[in-house]
């Protein structure tokens, strides 16, 4: 079985994998406070809970977007499974072209997300990552990762709304229903939900006007959506052709297959 991290500034999503599938996969808490030892007990009761065998792990795979993680899931990697981690990053096989005036600043979630839409939907695409941050990346049909958009994320913008006046309650994040609101709440889910609505259809109309000035492609851009509240945001607009919440996940497994052969697993053996 191959263990996959996808390390965001909010959630840790794992992904285990056997024979190339999807069998299982869990959201939790991003702490960088935790040990490995305590990551990896939690790891464990979730392989027990769901029946899995941990000793079955042949291989683990890491995306972070929070370098100071990095060393804990390596450590935990070592511990726990006996293998060095594939962490992606710098010299690692993607089968893309980036185009960043300095590649080393793109995100690895971004890197593995345009590999997974590439293999699955093909190019040209616009790939929409509903993280903390919301993220828009621009893929050729040549396999050439353009560039994209950073913007604050729904979650951050409430926060921001929350800690940075006196009078304004958190709010859950769901649609009210309308943009003429009686309350303070329903007034506060208006902006935040249908204003990032607003910002997303923006954003993805002009990215796949530029991509068509530089592509060559005569296929119009496919757009993909991710992310933990791309459903709520899709729900209100028409530019998203998919949601795909296994995309970060499914790209992991297909980089593990470009590296595998590549790669060297830690020595001793197998921990169960």
């Amino acid at each position: 079985m191959l263990l996959a991290f996808d390390v965001g500034n909010t959630n840790i999503v794992l992904g285990v994998f056997k024979d190339g599938d999807l069998i299982q996969n869990w959201r939790m808490e991003t702490d960088k406070d935790k040990s490995a030892d305590e990551y990896g007990m939690v790891i464990n009761q979730l392989f027990a809970y769901e029946g899995l065998d941990i000793s079955e792990v042949r291989d683990v795979i890491i995306s972070t977007v929070v370098p100071s993680i990095l060393y804990t899931l390596q450590h935990l990697s070592q511990k726990y499974f006996n293998k060095r981690a594939i962490v992606i990053g710098p010299g690692i096989k993607t089968g893309l072209i980036v185009k960043y005036d300095n590649p080393k600043q793109v995100g690895a979630d971004r890197i593995v997300n345009a590999v997974a839409a590439l293999a699955k939907y093909g190019g040209p695409l616009v790939i929409i990552d509903f993280g903390t941050a919301t993220t828009f990346c621009a893929v050729s049909d040549k396999s050439e990762y353009l560039g994209g958009t950073i913007a604050p994320g729904i979650k951050i913008s409430s926060d921001a709304l929350f800690e940075k006046t006196s009078k304004l309650p958190r709010v859950e994040l769901e649609e009210p229903g309308h943009t003429i609101c009686k309350n303070t709440n329903e007034s506060m889910q208006s902006g935040l939900v249908y204003g990032h609505m607003g910002v997303v259809d923006y954003i993805v109309k002009r990215m796949k006007k530029e991509l068509k000035e530089c592509c060559e492609s005569e296929r119009e851009p496919i757009v993909v959506a991710t992310g933990g509240l791309a459903t709520l945001i899709e729900s209100g607009i028409d530019c998203i052709d998919y949601v795909d919440k296994m995309l970060t996940l499914e790209g992991l497994k297909i980089i593990y297959e470009k590296n595998r052969c590549s790669h060297g697993n830690g020595k001793g053996k197998h921990h169960g």
